[in-house]
């Protein structure tokens, strides 16, 4: 009855600590030797933060995160075209959270090891292909040092990133990512905090832009707080960039004389970079909607399943979304290839249409209509696009990407109290 999981990311983790929630057997295999916490700041959507709640990580996620306030848009003169509260400040019943990726994978880490024992998470070992059997399926695996070995499981998830090998097994010859001409630096600053001190921004336009916002409450004594920052340049997709890895470390002097003039009375964002002791360099990329992702006894999940460019603050919500609503296909139909079809069936067509959204009509659009109609300068806001036009397009999103508030908080749980397989 063991389901294997390839990858211990956000996604797998957030699949074992559900597993083992409903007394599932479980086992994750990781590629690297060693979890450790990688990556800068991403966002966490109440639809994913009422599932962490779930698992009893309330009290932890308090303490690496922020309570996101407010979300706005602004043109490239700072000024202002929306704003809107978040979270609990919006009307849910749970907070969005702006956290360090790492610090939840550690969060994420640390939970299921206490609660599963070490023994439930095999790393040092690749996941490279799977032959499905009668009765489950094989996971063929390798080493670091080239060693092949091989575990057998009633199911097999991929877990394992836009790189998967499960997904790579399940649709042969896709090919690598696809990179649509944009390419972003992040890292991160001490700073004080602007607007509500809880606020997330997003300004310029389609082919450059900035996105700011704290990771960490302020320091009582200097009022400083992680301010989590992002620069977007687009260029000619057929140029080619590096390849996409969150450890690659950038120069700044390859894009800050675009941004010099960047800087606001409550937002100074050349100095936000400057004072970033590392930056890293990343080409946005993403997958097509494929038609299917099960095969047999194997299905997919996360950025395995649906990678998407990293505009909804939606990514890691997804995969945890994904966690349990494989929980709740497994409470229904057992660890069986049923439960694998209920869950595609239900979340395919779904986040099939937000990697199509991401692509030109996420919430950061109207940046490109505002830039469009007049240069991003402006007196009143509704001399350029109505305040209809801009509720429109925001609750469209929310919808899409499956945190629309109403929806959200008339649903109930996805994993009842107390379920178990």
């Amino acid at each position: 009855m063991t389901v294997l999981i390839a990858g211990g990311g956000i996604a797998g983790l957030a699949l074992g600590l559900t597993c083992h929630q409903i007394g599932l057997p479980f086992r994750i295999y990781e590629t690297v030797g060693e979890i450790r916490p990688l990556g800068v700041g991403i966002n966490l959507q109440p639809n994913a933060v009422r599932e962490l709640f779930a698992l009893g990580l309330e009290q932890g996620l308090a303490g690496i995160g922020v309570e996101t306030q407010e979300f706005g848009l602004f043109s490239k003169k700072g000024l202002e075209i929306w704003a809107e509260p978040r979270g609990r400040w919006a009307g849910y019943n749970w907070p969005q959270y702006s956290v360090h990726r790492g610090h939840l994978q550690m969060l994420l880490y640390r939970a299921l090891i206490e609660r599963a024992g070490a023994d439930c998470i095999v790393t040092g070992l690749r996941a490279e292909r799977f032959e499905n059997t009668s009765d489950g399926v094989t996971l063929h695996l390798r080493s670091a040092s080239g060693k092949a070995s091989s575990v057998s499981g009633r199911l097999l998830i991929g877990a394992d990133g836009i790189h998967s090998a499960i997904r790579s097994h399940i649709v042969p010859g896709e090919g690598a990512p696809k990179w649509g001409g944009a390419v972003l630096w992040r890292g991160t600053a001490l700073a004080k905090p602007f607007r509500t001190g809880a606020t997330m921004v997003m300004i310029g336009h389609k082919t450059q832009r900035i996105v700011a916002y704290p990771i960490s409450k302020p320091d009582p004594e200097t009022g400083l707080a992680v301010i989590n920052w992002i620069a977007e340049l687009t260029y000619d997709p057929g140029a080619g960039w590096n390849k996409e890895d969150w450890n690659r470390i950038a120069d700044i002097n390859d894009f800050m004389p675009k941004f010099e003039g960047w800087s606001y009375d409550w937002l100074d964002f050349p100095a936000l970079v400057r004072g970033a002791e590392q930056v890293f360099e990343y080409p946005m990329v993403d997958r097509d909607p494929i038609d299917h992702w099960t095969e047999g006894n194997v299905s997919l999940m996360g950025d395995a399943a649906h990678a998407a460019y990293p505009v909804g603050s939606n990514g890691a919500s997804q995969a945890i979304v994904d966690a349990r609503k494989l929980g709740a296909a497994f409470l229904k139909h057992g660890a069986t290839a049923s439960a694998l079809h209920a869950y595609e069936a239900e979340m395919r067509p779904a986040t099939s249409k937000m990697v199509l959204t991401n692509r030109g009509s996420g919430p950061d659009a109207v940046l490109q209509v505002v830039e469009d109609r007049c240069g991003g300068a402006f007196e009143h806001i509704n001399d350029v696009i109505s305040q209809e036009e801009l509720t429109t397009h925001a609750d469209k999103y929310k919808s899409i990407a499956g945190f629309a508030i109403q929806a959200l908080n008339s649903q109930s749980s996805l994993i009842p109290e107390g379920a178990r397989s």
